[in-house]
């Protein structure tokens, strides 16, 4: 079952990045002379995806007006949030141009994680899952959930970012069927958060979250310590 379709969530306010970006949207801050999703199509368009569904919202123009409808051949579609739905509220939104029958793919605009995508997918196949999210290693305090995983790769908790030492942490990189998304608790046009929100419901009804550890590139680009070590990290 290929998997060829993206929605990115690129409709944040980016309000810690505002003092060094203050006139664009968090996924067009530049780096290295090109905005930030430029670099993250590129990824994904190389691992083969096809088709980009951007949910956006704050200064949507900015991407709008700079990528168009199409990419080095491939077709970009937008859903514009009219308010701030936050990212379960913009995955909803989204999800509603993808259709109800093949899983997709599902990215943070502000993060960049190399992620393999052929494995993250062959494995969320493989284990029958919901929700297959990619998982990253950190010692890093106050920021990114924590992610508990049995020895056969389900997820059976999530934990807030205050947790201390070396944890398995969420990468911004998911696998979704579109079945976890039907009938429930949240529906399009409703703000809410993925993390927050959804994932906590999924795990509480018995859907069924994997995940999967990688060790690619990860950037976060939300605070400016971060944003500034981007072109480094990105840099080809």
């Amino acid at each position: 079952m290929a998997v060829t379709t993206a929605i990115i969530l690129a409709g944040g306010l980016g309000t810690r990045l505002r003092s060094l970006v203050p006139d664009l949207p968090k996924p067009m801050a530049p780096i290295g002379g090109r905005p930030f999703l430029e670099y993250q199509l590129d990824y994904w368009i190389a691992q083969g995806i096809g088709r980009f569904v951007l949910s956006v919202g704050y200064r949507h123009e900015a991407i709008t007006a700079y990528f168009g409808p199409r990419y080095k051949g491939v077709d970009l579609e937008y859903v514009i949030e009219e308010r701030p739905l936050g990212t379960g509220g913009g995955l909803l939104l989204a999800a509603e141009k993808v259709g109800h029958e093949r899983p997709f793919l599902l990215l943070n605009g502000d993060t960049y994680f190399a992620a393999d995508w052929k494995v993250l997918s062959a494995y969320a196949l493989a284990h029958d899952a919901d929700w297959c999210l990619s998982l990253f290693r950190t010692s890093e305090e106050g920021r990114y959930m924590g992610i508990e995983v049995s020895p056969d790769g389900r997820i059976t908790s999530l934990k807030s970012g205050n947790a201390q030492g070396s944890r398995l942490a969420n990468g911004g990189v998911y696998w979704v069927h579109p079945r976890a998304l039907r009938g429930g608790r949240f529906a399009p046009g409703e703000k809410a958060s993925l993390e927050d929100d959804i994932f906590p419901v999924a795990l509480a009804s018995g859907q069924r979250l994997f995940g999967v550890e990688f060790t690619g590139t990860f950037i976060d680009i939300g605070v400016p310590e971060d944003y500034h070590r981007a072109a480094t990290l990105l840099a080809v």
